[in-house]
């Protein structure tokens, strides 16, 4: 048998807001249906515990990355997302010890084949190909969490081409932050490096290469971000 030498990938990381240090990540979880009004668009009525899915930890991009449309889709959408980045972990933490564990915030943008989606959903498959592409994850700098204004209050809100799409408050979250923590700690032991993209607001809509797309949280540096032509 013949052995190959296989170099490990570099471990993916994030830039700090105003520093030179990054953020090593382990892996990217997402809360879905997490604001009524988004839960509404999208044709779902009810109000359920939070549920999870996945993107790997390199599909997270930095910001001002130019990203390529995405192959397998016309229907490429964005989602603007509260991002918290976990400095410690647990297992079966309550909500109060939850927001202990966060090392600090960005804001982040969950890009989504939604046709892919639309299918997967149909046939009751899995949403990993529509939501955990390449270059699906882009994200601001983190600020730490000393510095972040507010995790439960404040303007989200994200804009293509100058003008506005998404507009709401990250007090509309049907699960705040530190619930969406706890009860993904009841089905995995969390750890340093975790990211928790914590949901979108209504209003999201289909991109185009060439667009020119910014987000924004309260007391969050903006993300910036290209569709390539």
């Amino acid at each position: 048998m013949t052995n190959y030498a296989i170099d490990p990938p570099a471990q993916a990381t994030l830039s700090v807001a105003g520093s030179d240090a990054c953020f090593p990540l382990r892996r990217v979880f997402c809360v879905g249906r997490n604001y009524e009004a988004h839960v509404r668009e999208m044709g779902n009525d009810t109000r359920e515990p939070p549920f999870f899915f996945m993107k790997p930890a390199d599909a997270v991009v930095p910001n001002n990355a130019a990203i390529a449309y995405p192959s397998a889709t016309s229907e490429l959408h964005h989602e603007v997302e509260l991002v918290v980045a976990l400095g410690a972990g647990g297992k079966d933490v309550s909500p109060e010890q939850a927001l202990g564990l966060i090392w600090g915030a960005a804001v982040g943008i969950d890009l989504t084949r939604r046709d892919l989606q639309a299918q997967a959903k149909s046939k009751g498959r899995p949403w990993d190909m529509a939501k955990g592409f390449d270059a699906s994850a882009p994200i601001a700098p983190l600020v730490q969490m000393a510095d972040v204004t507010s995790l439960s209050s404040g303007k989200i809100w994200l804009s293509v081409n100058g003008r506005t799409r998404q507009d709401a408050n990250l007090a509309d979250m049907i699960w705040p932050v530190a619930d969406c923590i706890a009860h993904l700690s009841t089905l995995v032991e969390l750890a340093p490096g975790d990211l928790i993209m914590t949901g979108t607001p209504a209003g999201v809509a289909a991109l185009s290469p060439g667009d020119e797309v910014v987000a924004g949280i309260t007391g969050l540096p903006d993300l910036k971000v290209s569709i390539a032509p």
